[in-house]
């Protein structure tokens, strides 16, 4: 798609308005335990199990991934009663040091993300961003997370922005998806936030996501809401061609919250955006909470944090 600067110049969020409807996101719904059970089972589905620490080695990665391929205890899937379903998270995502280690233990069956382009602050010089994306395609990764500059977006400089997004993603072609994340918690204004996931999607981004986890704030309900309305905006554009993902990343790490941006995604966009295909949050801690209240509903305790290990 060509960069359209009145359609960005047109833009305007009503802060108040964003304010208002975010306020009813978590308290209209309530579930039974079978609907908990398959809500809190679609939650790990659609998570990016993610490992960004200094600290990260081949061993905690292959550790990693073997909790992403059976996320759920056996013995709390055989007292819910569902001891033959098969799932697994919606992809790994790591440093691009790490890629080979985890597509070595995944072996295709659950994608491997990693992050580049200067991953976290994307203050890197262009030739470097540019080569870390190269080696993560040269490597295999099957998605790829990108951060814009923001300070291009705050500069107003959105048609440079679009114009490195829509390179990155010549370079990452048709068989790789883009996570493009925006980092709201540096972009001081909604209608910023707004704009910059026009442009991402402009560009030919497969995900517009909203954090690198490292912003002073990260996914909140209220940039949540502008970034979805920016996804069905174009997708009522294209006449429901252009099906743009979403991914809530930072500080999503209770079951509570996943199921607010399950909220978001089905009463916002739809069903179809409450699936991997289109959906992920993007958390490591969060798949301990969503064990933890599974193991609840199957037997009426909590267990302790330390019950459930990432690897």
């Amino acid at each position: 798609m060509k960069f359209d600067r009145a359609l960005i110049e047109s833009i305007r969020i009503n802060r108040s308005a964003v304010e208002a409807r975010a306020a009813t996101l978590g308290t209209r719904r309530s579930f039974k335990k079978e609907a908990q059970v398959a809500a809190y089972l679609r939650a790990i589905q659609c998570l990016d199990l993610t490992t960004l620490a200094g600290g990260d080695t081949a061993g905690s990665v292959e550790g990693l991934c073997a909790k992403a391929l059976n996320p759920v205890e056996l013995e709390t899937l055989e007292m819910l009663g569902i001891r033959d379903i098969k799932i697994t998270v919606g992809a790994v995502c790591v440093y691009h040091e790490l890629l080979k280690t985890a597509k070595t233990v995944l072996k295709g069956r659950i994608p491997v993300a990693v992050v580049a382009t200067g991953f976290a602050a994307g203050q890197n010089s262009l030739p470097s961003r540019w080569q870390d994306l190269r080696d993560s395609v040269k490597n295999g990764a099957d998605e790829v997370d990108v951060v814009i500059s923001r300070r291009l977006a705050l500069e107003g400089k959105w048609e440079a922005v679009y114009r490195e997004l829509y390179e990155f993603k010549n370079e990452c072609g048709d068989k790789i998806k883009m996570k493009t994340i925006l980092g709201v918690g540096d972009l001081k204004t909604l209608d910023n936030v707004a704009k910059a996931a026009a442009v991402a999607i402009m560009a030919g981004s497969d995900f517009i996501k909203t954090s690198t986890g490292f912003e002073p704030t990260n996914a909140t309900p209220e940039t949540g809401l502008v970034m979805a309305r920016q996804i069905r905006r174009f997708l009522e554009l294209s006449g429901g061609k252009d099906e743009v993902g979403f991914k809530a990343a930072g500080g999503i790490r209770t079951a509570k919250d996943a199921m607010l941006w399950l909220t978001l995604m089905l009463e916002e966009l739809g069903e179809e955006w409450t699936k991997p295909k289109l959906f992920r949050i993007g958390a490591s801690s969060l798949l301990t909470d969503l064990e933890r209240q599974l193991y609840h509903l199957a037997t009426g305790q909590y267990s302790d944090s330390h019950s459930h290990p990432m690897g």
